[in-house]
């Protein structure tokens, strides 16, 4: 078994991704031939962040995370 990362490219109305041709030959994959891939995305950190929505301004977040502190 090859772990490779890969790229989606659009085909139509679907996602295809490319085997490069170094993992087709050590792996002896052939045209029409049936085989498993298993899916784990890598971590997108802009993600996690983007989806971090507050009526704060930053500025705002931190006078309140000083107050105490002086």
């Amino acid at each position: 078994m090859t772990d490779i990362e890969v790229t989606t490219k659009k085909w139509g109305d679907s996602l295809a991704v490319i085997i490069p041709k170094e993992v087709v030959r050590a792996e002896h994959l052939k045209l029409h031939q049936k085989f498993i891939i298993s899916i784990k995305k890598t971590a997108d950190l802009s993600d996690l962040f983007g989806s971090f929505k507050t009526a704060k301004t930053a500025q705002q977040l931190k006078s309140e995370n000083k107050e105490g502190w002086e």
